[in-house]
């Protein structure tokens, strides 16, 4: 598609129509560490939406923005929260379908074998009158 895929796709980034609105009537509230822009509407503060650095996935977005977003919190997360405690992890997208996704170990994906049957297992059924 090239030069007009974001004309007819969301997935691709911001369509022309967001960018326009983006420009026109939205100011930027923050930013955060995976490049992500979030803005807020000029006139009406309560509606807030992000610009995403890269795919349109929204596990993209850190809880404190995530909060900030939905009119969780009513400032920007920096000036709303208290700083990360040492034992809190870094957020991490959602990995579901690549290859950074969880595997059982019985999960011919992650390249081990099923353990076979041991013979302890008795089927159910049901009491013969």
């Amino acid at each position: 598609m090239g030069i007009f895929a974001n004309a007819f796709t969301w997935w691709n980034g911001a369509s022309w129509g967001t960018s326009l609105v983006t420009r026109m009537r939205g100011e930027e509230a923050g930013r955060d560490e995976a490049g992500n822009v979030y803005y807020r509407h000029r006139s009406d503060p309560a509606r807030r939406w992000v610009i995403y650095a890269g795919s349109n996935d929204s596990s993209n977005v850190p809880p404190g923005w995530n909060a900030w977003l939905r009119g969780t919190i009513a400032e920007v997360p920096d000036k709303a929260l208290p700083p990360r405690r040492p034992f809190q992890r870094e957020p991490q997208p959602n990995l579901t379908g690549s290859e950074g996704a969880w595997r059982p170990s019985g999960s011919l994906k992650a390249g081990a074998r099923r353990p076979t049957a041991t013979g302890d297992y008795i089927a159910w059924t049901p009491d013969q009158e």
